[in-house]
């Protein structure tokens, strides 16, 4: 007989809040037993507090299966084979921090901001001049959120900004869970197609700019322990992790100040208020919409549960960053709370590579928007902003605004 479990919930009832079932299972079951979107059981987390207990647990392997898929795509034993080589993303330690150690350097605060900010800068003006040489009303997806961190990534990696549709595209369909598992692996081909092409015409013309040419060096010394198969990985993942995730948030950042306005005045008015805003910003909307998966290596407890091995753990990281146990009113974006950390880039060793770049490119391009365009608005009435729900990050289809 099949076990009759609660469907994990994906549907929302509004734009910028997480499912309501996410509330009710905070308060009274905060781990409990659901049916994932491709038919698979395990536990989901709803709390804060046990949520960060997951991500930190060296008893919990990222070496996990998907979750997110259709239902029916649930292969022998409940696993999926990535379409790439993830690398260190789905690896333990030591193994994971061997491998991210490779490219951390390029990550790091300081790095961003010598290296990248300059470049960050530069194009968010270039495209605010365009905006405002352009008609009154536009899609800010298409202007702003899609095109910035399409070009940063590029930058960071030596990719050519010319390939930008291609890549997106690619990376697009792959991550829409409402395309058949054929669509999304040729998808995912694509982009191994494409960094393969990449990596062998930097070897061949000896190219130096950019991380990919970097990982090339360090697979080329004798006895390396990178292969080509894990540097071409490495590149998709960055590549379509770089643009996609930013993009996501700088739409949905956008559509909250302009569904805010006592928050985005309390930005105009006070600047050194930008940091604090975008930590709250990245707590409130938390985009990895189906949540982050860890598979038991042992069997253990966890807030009362009994977990066996093998069982599959998702920490709903947008219901975590709501739970009222640690932050004070949470479902409204308050950019003076006083917040330690949140959720929204995981936490402990496999926190998001990205995040400092992520937070620069908010962190430029939200403040600069409002001062140029105080009077930016919706174009067109909440309910008819079309959200992505499919995708593996909750985002803003299209925004059109009137400047």
């Amino acid at each position: 007989m099949t076990e009759t479990l609660p469907a994990m919930p994906v549907e929302r009832a509004t734009p910028l809040d997480p499912p309501t079932e996410y509330y009710q299972l905070r308060e009274e079951q905060p781990v409990t037993r659901v049916r994932f979107p491709n038919g698979s059981t395990g536990w989901l987390v709803t709390r804060f507090e046990e949520g960060s207990a997951v991500f930190a647990d060296p008893r919990l392997s990222a070496r996990r299966p998907r979750h997110d898929t259709p239902e029916g795509e649930v292969t022998e034993g409940g696993e999926e084979e990535a379409p790439f080589n993830p690398t260190f993303v789905m690896m333990d330690e030591p193994d994971h921090s061997l491998y991210r150690r490779l490219i951390s350097g390029r990550f790091t605060p300081k790095s961003v901001q010598q290296k990248l900010q300059p470049y960050i800068d530069r194009i968010v003006e270039e495209h605010l001049d365009a905006i405002e040489a352009g008609p009154e009303t536009f899609d800010f997806v298409e202007a702003m959120a899609l095109p910035i961190p399409c070009l940063v990534i590029c930058e960071l990696l030596g990719v050519p900004y010319e390939d930008r549709d291609g890549f997106h595209h690619a990376t697009e369909v792959m991550m829409d869970m409402s395309h058949t598992r054929a669509e999304r692996d040729a998808g995912a081909q694509w982009l191994i197609d494409y960094i393969t092409r990449l990596v062998a015409t930097k070897r061949e013309t000896g190219a130096t700019d950019g991380l990919l040419a970097d990982l090339i060096a360090i697979a080329d010394e004798e006895g390396s322990f990178l292969t080509d198969d894990e540097l071409i990985g490495m590149g998709v993942l960055l590549l379509f992790a770089g643009h996609d995730t930013t993009a996501a948030m700088m739409g949905l950042s956008t559509l909250t100040l302009l569904t805010h306005p006592e928050q985005r005045q309390n930005l105009a008015e006070h600047p050194e208020k930008t940091g604090p805003a975008i930590e709250e910003l990245l707590r409130y909307l938390t985009i990895v919409q189906f949540g982050l998966g860890r598979v038991a290596k042992e069997d253990l407890e966890l807030a009362g549960q009994q977990i066996k091995k093998g069982e599959l753990v998702v920490v709903a990281m947008p219901a975590t960053n709501r739970d009222p146990r640690v932050f004070d009113n949470p479902d409204t974006p308050d950019f003076d709370r006083k917040m330690t950390r949140h959720l929204a880039f995981g936490y402990g060793v496999h926190q998001c590579l990205g995040q400092n770049i992520a937070r620069a490119e908010l962190k430029t391009v939200l403040p600069r928007l409002f001062a140029r365009f105080p009077d930016l608005r919706l174009a067109v009435p909440l309910d008819e902003v079309p959200m992505d729900t499919y995708g593996t990050n909750y985002a803003v289809k299209k925004l059109m605004v009137t400047r």
